[in-house]
């Protein structure tokens, strides 16, 4: 079971999340508004069940009528040293959710789209399933290695002809090896500074990716929405 986080940016009309990723929010049980990330939950279809954040990018309407309804609120001060989404991933864990999805994680300010991301690497995040997503990507982080030392293994499986890029988060990534890709790569390095990985393509339902050393992101995106 996952929680899943209305984060503030640009989200997708339920039908192109849909089309994209079926049965996307299968597995959904708690629905966390980041700040302003509340009016994304109508279009999406979704009951929100808990709104954190410092209110500045919501109507004071709009959260007096969450509260209404309701919603348990966790307000914050403005001047905080983590962003709203970071707050919305930390009550999903102290709620014991074992995954996170981020939708509205992306778009808007690129240097929000970027704090995003990076909370992929959080350390409370190890060991869970959590990915970003919108209509033209998902988003994960493998991290390698694992507890007992051992490379990391991602399945990636999907449609054949979508794209699979991967892209070193922090000081490069070592023995990279993938399964099911057009252009193979057998315990290689990717460094930072470099776009080797960008724009691969599964060439097999049952794609994979191994790391032995490192934080790479990997980025699907369904071939018909990536012009």
């Amino acid at each position: 079971m996952v929680a899943l986080i209305l984060a503030d940016g640009d989200v997708p009309a339920r039908s192109d999340l849909d089309l994209a990723w079926p049965a996307w929010d299968k597995d959904v049980e708690l629905v966390i508004a980041a700040d302003g990330g509340a009016r994304h939950a109508i279009g999406l279809g979704v009951a929100i069940d808990l709104w954190v954040g410092d209110g500045d990018s919501i109507d004071a309407d709009a959260l007096a009528a969450l509260e209404a309804a309701g919603v348990p609120l966790e307000r914050s001060p403005q001047d905080k040293d983590e962003s709203d989404t970071e707050l919305a991933i930390r009550a999903a864990l102290r709620r014991g959710q074992p995954g996170v999805l981020i939708v509205g994680a992306l778009g808007g300010r690129i240097d929000h789209a970027l704090a995003n991301i990076g909370l992929l690497a959080m350390p409370e995040l190890a060991g869970r399933d959590v990915a970003i997503l919108d209509a033209r990507s998902r988003t994960v982080l493998v991290r390698a290695p694992g507890p007992d030392g051992a490379a990391v293994e991602r399945l990636l499986p999907g449609r054949p002809g979508d794209l699979v890029s991967l892209l070193p988060l922090g000081p490069g990534v070592e023995g990279v090896t993938t399964r099911g890709l057009a252009y193979p790569l057998v315990d290689e390095p990717l460094p930072e500074g470099r776009a080797r990985g960008l724009s691969n393509v599964r060439s097999a339902p049952d794609a994979a990716v191994v790391v032995r050393r490192g934080l790479l992101l990997v980025v699907e995106s369904p071939a018909r929405l990536s012009s």
